[in-house]
């Protein structure tokens, strides 16, 4: 039996979906070890990929201080030994830790035991957990530049409809802001700063503005008279729809949606959320900006006139941009990192 750990958010449990739907595929059972906090139980409370999941009280302890980081890792603790009676329940050989506080107890629980521990790290930079652990991990998987000495470089484990959905651009018509589920008002900001220009090239503008700035949005462009002219929403649960129809992206760079994009072959310009933790969207950022595939402009220093240049400069290289990045990524992610640890553990 396998356990999958991790999540919190939906990067980190849009990769465990990926990796248990795989062992599904090879009816391999496994089960899922989560937590009360976050979108875990939203995701698998009632999924049928795992014969059995456990959401326990963990939280995370990065962000807290004093007493709160005290009661944060007593917590973990407490988690970390419940999961080792878990372990023996389902006769666990192995976890896959796919990040988040979530992780925290199955992770720390394989410490002293036979039990192997791998680690899919999203970013180009390590969260405190993984790199913590990363000494005591089998094999450490990941997307971007190897991170330590046990690492696997390997494709990331994106959804099959982005690749399904992918086409190589050759006319910039339709721009996508993209802020997320919960909106990023620097996104926000530069679309309505923009809209007017883009409008007047002829441009379709996709604006995803996320619920708590909707209302601010709506009325702003509502005030340029351009309102009728935007295709506005707070959030879609089909935006591969939108990111296929479009031609460029300007986003956030959370390593879940940099790949998207690239499997889907859309050219991005980047603007990191600045409070990321070790700066990890910046770093996301560079592995495509280095690569001359994407520009990174951080929050600070962004105005209009760099997303237009960016605009004039790709215009001639579009097909050339948009065909390399499907070329980057193949849909094979989950089915290495699975085939790796079974190798690994022998089953």
């Amino acid at each position: 039996m396998l356990a999958i750990t991790g999540g919190g958010t939906g990067g980190h449990l849009a990769i465990a979906k990926a990796l248990a739907q795989e062992l599904s595929k090879r009816q391999i059972p496994c089960i899922y070890i989560g937590s009360l906090t976050g979108q875990d139980r939203m995701w698998f409370e009632r999924s049928d990929l795992f014969s059995a999941v456990y959401f326990l009280d963990s939280t995370g302890v990065v962000n807290k201080r004093g007493l709160a980081r005290l009661a944060a890792l007593h917590r973990i603790y407490k988690a970390a030994r419940e999961c080792r009676r878990i372990f023996a329940r389902h006769s666990v050989r192995a976890v896959i830790s796919v990040g988040g506080f979530s992780a925290a107890g199955a992770s720390l629980a394989t410490l002293g035991s036979k039990i192997q521990l791998f680690i899919h790290e999203q970013n180009a930079i390590s969260g405190a957990l993984n790199k913590l652990l990363a000494p005591f991990a089998t094999q450490i998987f990941g997307s971007f530049a190897p991170l330590s000495k046990n690492f696997y470089r390997c494709d990331y484990p994106v959804r099959e409809e982005f690749f399904g959905r992918a086409r190589t651009r050759t006319e910039i018509r339709t721009i996508l802001f993209l802020g997320g589920s919960q909106g990023a008002r620097a996104i926000n900001d530069i679309a309505l700063t923009l809209a007017p220009s883009l409008l007047a090239r002829g441009l379709r503008i996709i604006h995803q503005c996320g619920a708590r700035d909707e209302e601010r949005v709506r009325e702003s462009y509502a005030r340029e008279g351009i309102l009728e002219r935007v295709e506005l929403f707070a959030f879609s649960p089909v935006l591969i729809d939108f990111l296929a129809q479009s031609d460029v992206c300007i986003s956030r760079a959370g390593a879940g949606s940099v790949w998207e994009n690239c499997a889907n072959g859309l050219p991005c310009f980047f603007i990191p959320y600045p409070f990321a933790a070790k700066d990890h969207q910046y770093h996301n950022a560079l592995e495509f900006a280095n690569a001359n595939l994407a520009q990174v402009c951080r929050e600070s220093s962004l105005d209009s006139e760099q997303i237009l240049a960016f605009l004039d400069a790709l215009s001639p290289r579009l097909a050339q941009v948009s065909q390399t990045l499907q070329s980057k990524i193949s849909p094979n992610g989950a089915q290495t990192i699975i085939s790796r640890v079974l190798e690994r553990v022998g089953i």
